[in-house]
């Protein structure tokens, strides 16, 4: 840790030589502790007075530290209420030799009086945040703004160097700091400076005590989802859209095309934002936090404009982690899931073990159902919207995918259970999603170069054999993703699908049946529970970090209106079929996110797969 030059520090003049004698009532602190043992109590309430004097000049500060510094061995639990005050002294503010003294003081205090370890890191912790300007008038508080203190690095600096001060003299320092932080979190309800604050210390301690980095990164995803959860898409873009047609009003106003009170004007160009400023109050602390977090993964993984891969490697495995354990299980999170789309960009590496990761819960019978719908939305929703992975790797997910959907119906169509049930059957139909969903998405790229050839491989994959099966999965998809794979295998003739989607369209979707597959027991609006994790990022600051790795989706309205005759002539009425078919899409959007998801579901258990699908040899 760097330390930080007297002109930096704004030092006085007075104070560049040791302090001048002050005047002060009582005797030495050696003298008051011991006379407060023996019940004379007069010169430690003087004591005591003197030090919770706000106007305490800096010199007197210094010689009462160096005085305790030399009683630390007699300030024992019974001084309880003493060291609070001296932890409580307005040391960061002040100059440079107050803050080096007082950084002494403390690190004779825990090599000495262990016990007051906790109160020296809550102190500490509690300096994370920015302090509080409190304005009275008559008695009344009448502001309550945050401290815009331009020393504040220079204080947090300062702090994380008593951390590790404090660490050399007492080892188990980390532990003992880890529940003060958790303590010590603000609630999510604060202002957008007061959580970037904490969380980038949070993050800087993970520097210097690598092995808090894990809890950390827990305790910080938990508290990003609960705002995430809080704000849908739906909310963030309403709000946007509200401050856009207020600004439009207040233009308006201005140029005189609507009459408007002085008042109601007032009130609409008070509502007026920043450009990079989220007119929803959640997601513009989301959107903050996220920058925090974006650019420490990046500042971890890069090294001078190189990336470091032991690092990044080491990092990767923390945050997969978190993501299982607090992502996977979280539905209707929107933008929390996107750092590990954010570090995958790095390395092809990453993302293939990403992906393997994601292939290995999809198949795992053993894992809830609710983790493994959740594992094919994310492969999905990876491979459609990931720009750094290439067509290669999206074939090979697509061998993996496309068989076992294949196995699966084989096992099926001879057993009793072979008929449309998300219940029974979540998986399969997750993983069919998944792969419409990245068919749609990429299929430009799997015809590119050679069509003939591309033809022919989307050909083996036998689309048509899963669309016609006794489980329907176009019965239970996503309407916008069966519509669109529909329209594209049609025009390439893979699989024609409006025939199942007309039939499906006039019957009811069956989510519970006996267990004898009899009558129909319950109906859902959405019949499969599953989401798109990557839909399109919302978040104006912490979504620069995204362009060029993010796909957007393209209009395919256009593109496929006009089915090519490939393998053979379609007739006339087949054409204008086809036609009316897409022409319906043009009001179709990918990027749903349905929210029937069970907000309780459970964390995936940690089952080793046989054998790994994509090696790391990036690594």
């Amino acid at each position: 840790m760097r330390r930080f030059p007297l002109t930096m520090l704004g030092e006085s003049e007075f104070l560049s030589s040791p302090p001048r004698k002050t005047v002060r009532f009582g005797g030495t602190v050696t003298e008051t502790l011991k006379k407060y043992k023996q019940g004379d109590t007069v010169d430690y309430d003087l004591l005591m007075t003197q030090l919770a004097d706000p106007e305490i000049k800096d010199a007197q500060i210094i010689n009462w530290l160096q005085e305790f510094r030399g009683a630390v061995a007699q300030l024992t639990k019974d001084f309880e209420h003493l060291v609070s005050i001296i932890l409580n002294l307005p040391w960061l503010c002040r100059s440079l030799m107050v803050v080096e003294e007082y950084l002494a003081f403390l690190s004779n205090l825990v090599s000495a009086q262990t016990v007051y370890l906790r109160p020296c890191l809550r102190m500490l912790v509690s300096s994370f945040v920015p302090g509080r300007i409190v304005i009275q008038e008559n008695g009344v508080d009448i502001s309550d703004s945050e401290d815009e203190d331009e020393n504040l690095p220079r204080n947090f600096d300062i702090c994380h160097r008593a951390l590790q001060m404090i660490a050399k003299y007492v080892p188990s320092t980390p532990q003992f700091l880890m529940p003060i932080l958790v303590e010590k979190f603000p609630f999510v309800n604060k202002s957008a400076r007061i959580l970037e604050c904490y969380v980038h210390n949070l993050l800087r301690i993970t520097v210097y005590f690598p092995m808090l980095r894990l809890e950390i990164l827990e305790l910080v995803m938990e508290k990003f989802l609960k705002l995430d959860v809080s704000a849908s898409r739906n909310d963030i873009e309403d709000a946007e859209e509200a401050v856009e047609v207020n600004n439009g009003l207040s233009t308006c106003a201005e140029e005189g095309l609507f009459d408007m009170d002085e008042d109601e004007e007032k009130q609409k160009v008070h509502l007026e934002l920043p450009n990079d400023m989220m007119a929803h109050p959640v997601a513009e602390r989301l959107d903050v936090l996220m920058s925090v977090l974006l650019a420490y993964i990046k500042d971890i993984c890069y090294v001078n404009g190189e990336l470091v891969l032991t690092r990044t490697k080491e990092l990767y495995r923390d945050l997969i982690v978190v993501f299982d354990k607090l992502v996977l299980p979280t539905h209707a999170s929107c933008h929390v899931q996107y750092f590990m789309f954010y570090i995958c960009s790095f390395k092809l590496g990453l993302a293939e073990a990403f992906l393997e990761h994601l292939w290995k819960m999809l198949q795992d019978p053993n894992n809830p159902a609710v983790i493994r719908q959740a594992a094919a939305g994310y492969i999905g929703s990876f491979l459609a919207r990931a720009a750094y992975i290439p067509v290669i790797t999206v074939k090979a997910c697509l061998d993996l995918l496309v068989p076992w959907i294949h196995h699966y119906i084989d096992n099926q169509d001879a057993g009793t259970k072979a008929y449309c049930d998300v219940a029974l059957h979540g998986s399969f139909y997750s993983a069919c999603q998944a792969v419409f969903y990245i068919f749609i998405f990429r299929y430009k790229q799997l015809l590119n170069g050679n069509l003939r050839k591309g033809l022919s491989y989307l050909q083996n994959l036998n689309f048509e054999r899963i669309v016609m099966c006794q489980l329907n999965p176009l019965k239970v998809c996503l309407p916008s993703v069966v519509n669109l794979f529909a329209a594209v295998t049609r025009k390439y003739q893979l699989v024609f699908c409006y025939t199942i989607i007309e039939r499906n369209n006039r019957q009811l979707i069956p989510v519970v049946r006996s267990s004898t597959g009899g009558d129909l027991a319950q109906i859902c609006s959405n019949p499969l529970d599953c989401f798109f994790p990557f839909d399109p990022y919302v978040l104006k600051r912490s979504k620069k970090m995204f362009d060029g790795i993010y796909r957007v989706w393209e209009d395919l309205s256009l593109d496929v209106q006009a089915p090519q005759k490939i393998m053979k002539q379609d007739t006339a009425e087949d054409e204008e079929d086809d036609f009316l078919k897409v022409e319906s899409l043009q009001d179709e959007t990918l990027g749903i996110t349905p929210s029937s998801f069970e907000s309780h579901m459970q964390s995936p258990s940690s089952v080793e797969s046989p054998r790994a699908v994509f090696p790391l040899h990036h690594f």
